[in-house]
């Protein structure tokens, strides 16, 4: 049970509230932003939680069990809060939140907390975004250990991996833009598929500062697995991250890592564990 300060828990009591929500969102790079569904910004704690935000969430509802108690967070996106940029980027990616409630004429009297927990799937259509957000039983119901499998389960320059990534690392700037995926660079002298499954970062035009997924490299052509939100142009610079498809033969022909792959490519498959005599014969 929740104990209020007491200016609070009286106001509480009374026949008539003045209360409004706040959402206090910490991103992954360390960040924290603030939001209030009051019809001007709120001063609490020497924070400003700016009203402009536009956020609007679903019902709150909190389970007696493990069952997870979910909810989400509607809101627009705009140039100075929450940007399209910024949602795909990820760095809203298990972003913490925390939603309590406020006396507005007084703000400072207490807060009634409401509800803690990460920032989820996110979808962005036409300008709007929503956000899941996952309570803090979520984490119950995490799978513990690891199962079984003939690909990598470590990230490319993990703890895990242990390979460093920074001669693996390429400067170049576009040639030709095809498309919201895909984009030129004549300059790229690398094998086909050196980058796929990569990343590449932009560090100048109008997607500056934005980190995407390559799905396909060759020939100089990159190809993305979802599109930039920004028109790229001729002229525009990034940084390329070679890719790795989570494979032994990659793991040894190209990063020379072999030794710390977290896989078991030579695992039989369920073909041959469920092969019997007969089937041998046959065969």
């Amino acid at each position: 049970m929740q104990q209020l300060e007491p200016a609070l828990a009286e106001h509480l009591a009374g026949e008539v509230t003045t209360l409004a929500t706040c959402w206090r969102v910490t991103r992954r790079d360390g960040v924290s932003q603030y939001f209030t569904d009051h019809d001007s910004d709120l001063a609490i704690g020497g924070d400003v939680y700016v009203a402009r935000s536009g956020i609007v969430p679903s019902a709150v509802t909190s389970q007696a069990g493990l069952a997870v108690d979910n909810l989400e967070l509607e809101g627009m996106l705009d140039s100075e809060n929450i940007t399209q940029e910024g949602l795909l980027s990820g760095l809203y990616d298990h972003a913490e939140l925390e939603i309590f409630m406020v006396n507005y004429q007084a703000p400072d009297d207490g807060q009634l907390h409401v509800k803690s927990g990460w920032l989820g799937e996110v979808t962005l259509r036409e300008g709007v975004f929503v956000v899941e957000v996952r309570g803090l039983s979520a984490a119950l119901q995490q799978t513990i250990g690891e199962v079984y499998t003939p690909t990598c389960r470590a990230q490319l320059g993990d703890a895990r991996c242990k390979k460093s990534l920074v001669s693996y690392t390429h400067s170049g700037t576009v040639d030709s833009v095809e498309n919201e995926f895909t984009f030129y660079d004549a300059a790229r002298g690398e094998a086909a598929g050196y980058f796929s499954y990569g990343n590449i970062t932009f560090t100048t035009g109008a997607n500056a500062g934005l980190t995407m997924e390559i799905r396909d490299f060759g020939n100089g052509r990159f190809s993305l697995f979802l599109p930039l939100p920004n028109a790229v142009e001729p002229g525009d610079a990034y940084l390329a991250v070679a890719g790795c498809d989570k494979r032994i033969e990659t793991c040894a022909a190209r990063f020379a890592n072999a030794v710390n792959f977290r896989g078991e490519p030579h695992l039989p498959g369920n073909d041959r564990i469920l092969e019997t005599s007969a089937t041998r014969s046959s065969s």
